[in-house]
């Protein structure tokens, strides 16, 4: 059977219809098992549970009273279901909020999702631009805001091998959100001047050629590059 590493696992489940407390027909939601398991010693099996937080469940609200009376202990239970399972177990708590530091939110979990196929996707064009040499496509990527940091890392680095003199203006007058993004770019224009064999004039720093000694924008003389 092939191994499912915790990502994976988290993608699965999210898309799982979740299940429905027995004891209150509320939806359970996802929670992250902690480091170290409180059960019965032996620990869950997967990284994931879902978890009945409703604390109006007739399970949570009777758990402290039954355990009071058995254990003599101050704690209660919810209701827990593992993903995949028919079968519904119990987890003790020790107060209204125990376990809720591991909920996983919902709308965190479906952005996380979506930012993940938007990098998917977007490295996918990427690729196919740089089969076709298309630079104008990657330099687009690259000045996306919405795109996703690292595939537009990966842009800046494609458009510095692809890309003709005039991406360097795009570059120069964009700007980018982290100091990696603009070190990538730093090392990108100089990349696109060294290909090119331009230079940027020291008067009024548009692009021209590096041997050049008279600059034909500014019309001024220029030292040798």
């Amino acid at each position: 059977m092939a191994f499912e590493t915790r990502e994976e696992l988290l993608e699965k489940y999210i898309k799982m219809d979740k299940p429905h407390c027995p004891h209150c027909e509320e939806e359970m939601t996802l929670w992250e098992v902690p480091p170290i398991n409180f059960s019965d010693g032996l620990g869950w099996q997967t990284p994931y549970l879902f978890v009945c937080f409703n604390d109006n469940c007739p399970s949570f609200r009777g758990g402290w009273e039954h355990l009071m009376d058995t254990m003599e202990a101050p704690a209660s239970y919810r209701c827990i279901n593992e993903p995949g399972a028919s079968n519904f177990e119990y987890m003790p708590v020790f107060s209204p909020i125990g376990g809720t530091g591991s909920k996983l939110d919902d709308a965190a979990l479906i952005e996380q999702e979506a930012q993940k196929q938007l990098s998917i996707q977007t490295f996918s064009l990427l690729t196919d631009y740089y089969m076709s040499k298309d630079w104008d496509e990657i330099l687009k990527i690259c000045l996306d805001p919405k795109k996703p940091p690292k595939a537009r890392l990966k842009a800046v680095e494609m458009v510095a091998e692809l890309a003709d003199v005039e991406a360097i203006e795009h570059l120069l007058n964009h700007k980018f959100p982290t100091p990696v993004l603009k070190d990538g770019v730093e090392k990108a224009i100089e990349q696109l001047h060294e290909r090119h064999f331009t230079r940027e004039c020291p008067f009024c720093a548009e692009i021209i050629k590096k041997r050049a000694t008279f600059c034909k924008h500014c019309n001024k003389d220029v030292p040798k590059g």
